[in-house]
């Protein structure tokens, strides 16, 4: 019966010069070439992580991406979303409103743009990374067309600033939506109904894999919960202490020092 692996990007698949190195390559190239399942599973959209995809020369058969924390999953071999959900239309000026009152930057996402009320450094900082084009416009609403996947709010030197506007954004939309942090600078804003462990769950059930069947290996407080769903649950060596804490094993290398491989491997018997 085949398998599936869960990876999160940064920290964890990808080395710090945001690469796969050889040899976990040709672990993962084995994995997938035995019948088993490849499935990015990431805090990015999925147009982010389908460019890291195609940019790392990725071709494994049975490939997925769960992007923007779980709230969306699109099938690589179709070429289609598999699953999508969003945060409530109405709910995105409201937490913009209260980001602003609160002096934190936030923004939000369409089909393929970044859609933001404000431009700076917080954004200057956060597409370091994310190359999604980016659309600054007073009104947000008339550039998402559909629920959007996520919502992110950036504070890059209060730590205690972001956090009172989390305390207060909880306290705005209850349960509805789930807030994390993905590192110390962002926190993500997504439906609660979502998250990268129900990607995990759901994902498994699409395919007809049994939990038991499933492994994730992630290093920040967002992969907590596909760890905690997956059958293994693998914690990097360079992951924060609550992650290790919750995971199955932790392994001996970090993400710069092919730590996955091995368990990429032992996966496959």
């Amino acid at each position: 019966m085949s398998k599936i692996f869960f990876f999160d990007l940064d920290g964890t698949l990808l080395t710090k010069e945001k690469k796969i190195s050889e040899k976990t390559m040709e672990a993962l190239k084995a994995f997938t070439d035995a019948g088993n399942h490849f499935c990015i599973n990431t805090g990015r959209a999925i147009d982010s992580a389908r460019a890291v995809y195609d940019g790392l020369g990725l071709d494994f058969k049975g490939s997925f991406l769960c992007g923007s924390n779980g709230t969306q999953i699109y099938s690589v071999d179709e070429e289609k979303y598999v699953y999508k959900t969003g945060v409530e239309i109405d709910l995105v000026p409201k937490i913009l409103d209260l980001a602003e009152e609160y002096g934190v930057h936030c923004h939000t996402y369409n089909e393929d743009h970044i859609v933001s009320r404000h431009d700076g450094e917080c954004m200057d900082y956060y597409r370091r990374v994310i190359k999604t084009p980016l659309i600054v416009t007073d009104d947000v609403l008339k550039e998402l067309h559909e629920p959007p996947s996520k919502m992110i709010a950036i504070e890059l030197h209060d730590h205690e600033k972001q956090e009172r506007f989390r305390r207060a954004l909880q306290e705005m939309v209850g349960d509805k939506l789930t807030l994390l942090y993905s590192n110390p600078y962002y926190m993500e804003i997504f439906p609660s109904e979502a998250g990268k462990g129900s990607a995990v769950t759901r994902l498994a059930g699409i395919l007809g894999i049994p939990v038991e069947n499933t492994y994730a290996a992630g290093d920040e407080q967002n992969d907590i919960s596909m760890i905690e769903a997956a059958g293994c649950g693998i914690a990097m060596a360079n992951a924060t202490d609550a992650v290790k804490a919750i995971a199955d094993v932790v392994t001996a290398y970090d993400n710069d020092h092919d730590g996955l491989a091995e368990f990429i491997l032992e996966a496959m018997k």
